[in-house]
């Protein structure tokens, strides 16, 4: 921790949220005179890495300055009166829960940034692709840093058009129908959602949410806490996304070009977690509580039916799509995300929010490099993969078959990597869950979801056995190994997942207080 000035952290995190916009707004401008000739298209290529640079790093500066003696005390606020008519405030603010979520956003973002550089997905102007990037930055920084209802919805909704493009334009197959399926489930939740939210800020008379979390709905009976959970919940399960509204997330990974599939597992899914965590835990604790179990059946049934999914992906002859695999992936890891928040409890939460990084950590690993073997064979199709191109990594390509294999047993949960924390806490939290519901019940899902680790397991050893392991025919073509810009964007995903398996206490140091408080009745 460093002493910053309380100024300079408020500017810092606008700045954050904002920057991304003035960037991508200077993105759409003409290329000055001097760069006519001289490739407009990667100049406005390294503005992209420039502007996510100097986001990123504004980012770990505010993650420095940070008051972590006080993780539960929102810090760099901003309030700021906007529409006095309904109360809704500019209103920004960071505390341990929402803090690792910024930083992890300013990094993929980031990486994502400097991968294009030297590998721009096929499709239209690089000066659309730059602009749409950061527009998508800013939306989900916002997400996660602003403290009102109706700001919240807006941030929600920015990122859904940047990523609709990104999928329909620079996307692979059958983008176009992948992408409309993304834009209508996704609004169809919000609008969902958006009554939800208009019912708590009428009813409490506020949509701060940090005097909603203070309040601990005792200004909301608890019928109004019901239907708003009800409403909100189905918007945010949208997005997580929870089984059974799932269905448009692997259609959307197989299309989205890498770099938006590794931003799309790795941070827009977390906007859907996160706002169970910040809203309806502690704005609707009651009629939270009433759907608990509901959501904890609904977790773990999209833990064994992704497991299930991956496995009949993976097995030979299945003609299954890498990239699809993954994507069923993260419908069974945001499920241990969405029990943990279930149980109500510090040690599921914290589980949930550990989840909740990993996940960006590792499944954006695994993209970019199944990204970096369809750039070097064509394709991402298993069978193909593993019999006519001969890729048996570690034999053509070990550098590349190594960090596949790790982030593989990454995801899987092995420990001394960041998945395995996440995992244990929420099936420690359904152990012993909240006093209110039912143990029986949490005691089932665990071992229902404990058991889902071992499918994952499987289908992940599967995957690295076929593409990693094995004699290539004489006549595969030879593959390229880790290039130096690939290097420099995978490493950091690397580090941090070692980071986190091994010094757990780095981040639960930052979420464990905020939750405390959260789960007591609010933030200060």
């Amino acid at each position: 921790m460093i002493d910053i000035n309380e100024s300079v952290m408020q500017f810092l995190l606008a700045f954050v949220v904002v920057g991304p916009l003035l960037g991508a707004a200077a993105a759409l401008l003409p290329a000055p005179p001097g760069l006519k000739g001289k490739s407009p298209g990667q100049a406005v290529l390294r503005h992209g890495v420039t502007v996510t640079g100097a986001v990123l790093a504004a980012a770990i500066v505010l993650a420095l300055g940070f008051d972590h003696d006080q993780p539960s005390k929102m810090q760099a606020t901003t309030d700021i009166s906007w529409i006095p008519a309904l109360d809704v405030r500019i209103h920004l603010g960071i505390d341990g829960i929402s803090l690792p979520l910024l930083v992890l956003t300013a990094l993929l973002t980031f990486l994502c940034a400097l991968y294009s550089y030297f590998k721009m997905p096929a499709g239209p102007s690089p000066k659309a692709f730059v602009a749409l990037l950061l527009v998508l930055e800013s939306g989900t920084l916002a997400t996660f840093a602003v403290l009102d209802l109706l700001l919240f919805f807006l941030a929600f909704e920015t990122v859904l058009i940047p990523m609709y493009f990104l999928i329909a334009r620079w996307g692979g197959e059958d983008r176009s129908r992948a992408a409309w399926k993304f834009i209508l489930y996704t609004l169809l939740g919000s609008v969902v959602m958006l009554l939800g939210l208009l019912l708590i800020g009428i009813r409490a008379g506020t949509f701060d949410m940090v005097a909603l979390a203070t309040d601990n709905g005792r200004s909301l009976t608890t019928s109004v806490q019901v239907i708003a959970v009800l409403a909100i919940g189905i918007g945010l399960a949208v997005k997580t996304p929870m089984w059974p509204l799932h269905s448009w997330l692997p259609d959307a990974h197989t299309a989205a070009p890498t770099v938006g599939s590794v931003l799309l597992a790795g941070v827009l899914l977390k906007m859907g977690t996160y706002g169970f965590v910040r809203i309806l835990l502690p704005v609707a604790p009651d009629g939270f509580r009433t759907f608990a179990p509901c959501l904890a059946a609904f977790a773990v049934v999209g833990i064994i039916y992704g497991s299930l999914a991956c496995l009949a992906l993976a097995k030979q002859g299945a003609k299954g799509d890498l990239k699809r695999l993954i994507a069923y992936s993260s419908v069974g890891h945001m499920g241990f995300v969405l029990l943990g928040i279930a149980t109500m409890t510090p040690t599921g939460v914290n589980g949930a929010l550990f989840a909740n990084i990993a996940h960006g950590l590792i499944t954006g690993l695994l993209f970019f490099l199944v990204g970096g073997v369809k750039d070097r064979t064509g394709t991402t199709d298993l069978d193909t993969l593993a019999e006519e191109t001969g890729a048996a990594l570690y034999g053509k390509a070990p550098r590349l078959g190594g960090l596949l294999a790790f982030a593989a047993v990454a995801s899987l949960g092995l420990p001394g990597l960041a998945g395995f924390w996440g995992e244990m806490l929420a099936l420690f939290g359904a152990f012993e869950p909240a006093a209110d519901l039912s143990r029986p019940a949490f005691l089932t899902f665990m071992a229902i979801a404990a058991f889902g680790t071992l499918l994952t397991a499987a289908y992940m050893l599967i995957v690295v056995r076929r593409v990693c392991m094995g004699a290539a025919p004489q006549e595969a073509p030879k593959l390229t190994d880790v290039r130096t810009y690939e290097f420099a964007a995978w490493t950091p995903l690397v580090a941090l997942t070692v980071v986190a398996g091994l010094w757990p206490r780095a981040l639960l140091g930052l979420t464990d207080p905020a939750v405390q408080q959260l789960l007591a009745g609010g933030t200060r």
